[in-house]
């Protein structure tokens, strides 16, 4: 019975990957054919408006630990939270051997109220001994090793990758895997699957700005529910998939 569960697994997995190719080929001469004047008329809004958290830690000292310390701190929380309390934070610790200065207690309140703060306080913790120990005190570059950290995903080890160190990735957060799906680029159901999907169709020199391109579009336009469509720039372009409400 067992084994008859796995296959019937395993038929499922690989039907959902085909139908994703299927999709995938299907919109791609649709979508792609008007992305790059899309992603453009979106980078050029975005001037307006507040960059991702990760964004400002670019140009800033120790930028790689930075954005991944504030990635962490961004899981399931706003960036009007967790932008103040990024900065509180390396305000006291912008190092790995700064940070483990610091006592669990003390990093909670440094980052309050950002979700889950204790126990992001405690894998932060975790986080700087692993770099110590492991990576000579240093944010690693490469996906496999990132992942092996406490508390890091896919989402902030792409993050790291492309804006810590200029390095191909796609990060997918709430806003790029439901704008993919809006838009028709990919029909997923989770932003891992939409990421695997995009690695398909997206044209590699797109990778690395996608995710701030549409982070920032959606916090300020493309909303979950009711999205401004009668202010957006795109919106001729924009097949609009499962909206069922627009302003």
């Amino acid at each position: 019975m067992m084994q008859y569960n796995m296959g019937l697994k395993g038929c499922k997995a690989h039907l959902e990957n085909a139908i994703i190719i299927h999709m995938s080929l299907k919109i791609k001469p649709k979508i792609l054919k008007h992305l790059p004047k899309m992603l453009k008329i979106i980078r050029g809004e975005a001037r307006q408006w507040r960059p991702p958290v990760a964004g400002t830690f670019v140009n800033s000292p120790h930028a790689p630990f930075k954005i991944l310390i504030s990635t962490v701190l961004s899981l399931r929380t706003k960036d009007t939270t967790t932008e103040p309390a990024s900065h509180r934070l390396f305000i006291k610790a912008d190092t790995p051997q700064k940070m483990l200065t610091l006592s669990a207690e003390e990093i909670e309140k440094l980052i309050y109220p950002v979700g889950f703060y204790r126990t992001k306080a405690r894998n932060i913790l975790v986080i700087c001994r692993r770099l110590l120990d492991d990576f000579g005190g240093k944010v690693p570059s490469e996906m496999d090793q990132l992942l092996s950290l406490k508390g890091v995903g896919r989402k902030t080890a792409n993050l790291v990758l492309t804006v810590g160190y200029n390095k191909y990735g796609i990060c997918v957060d709430t806003h790029v895997h439901r704008i993919s799906n809006r838009w028709g680029l990919v029909r997923t159901t989770t932003p891992d699957k939409t990421e695997e999907a995009l690695r398909r169709v997206l044209p590699k020199r797109h990778w690395i700005a996608f995710n701030d391109a549409l982070v920032s579009y959606g916090q300020n336009l493309c909303s979950p529910i009711s999205p401004f469509c009668s202010r957006c720039k795109i919106a001729k372009l924009c097949p609009r998939i499962g909206v069922r409400h627009r302003r």
